[in-house]
């Protein structure tokens, strides 16, 4: 089972893969062209490890808080990305995860089964 996590709520586009044998992440800089090229830049990461959307199992979607532009700019795609491909997402905020110390991207999909994050749900946080 394949995972995509996608962040561009923080200061970088962060993209992390998580396969059965390994963990492989990526980040770029945060800016409006990149938010913009933010399928392309996702494509090519996972063609950079031989992999491609229909191979993507779920997507772990950081909703903020968070830049208004990223946050709709990935929502946007990863809503795409599951109609074409009919992927599952998560739209997770580290906010959802009270009480957990020293979040790490890697714990993302265990910590969104533990605390309930549902399935197909977008409600984005932006900072005003």
């Amino acid at each position: 089972m394949n995972k995509l996590i996608i962040d561009v709520a923080s200061e970088k586009i962060f993209l992390m893969i998580i396969t059965n044998n390994d963990i492989y992440n990526i980040t770029k800089e945060n800016t409006k062209i990149n938010y913009e090229k933010l399928t392309l830049i996702t494509n090519d990461f996972l063609n950079s490890h031989q992999l491609n959307l229909k191979d993507i199992n779920t997507i772990y979607l950081n909703r903020g808080p968070g830049s208004f532009a990223g946050i709709r700019n990935s929502l946007s795609i990863v809503k795409a990305f599951n109609l074409t491909n009919n992927i599952d997402y998560y739209c997770y905020s580290i906010q959802d995860f009270k009480g957990e110390k020293d979040i790490k991207y890697e714990n993302i999909p265990d910590l969104c089964e533990k605390f309930n994050i549902k399935k197909n749900l977008i409600n984005p946080i932006y900072l005003s």
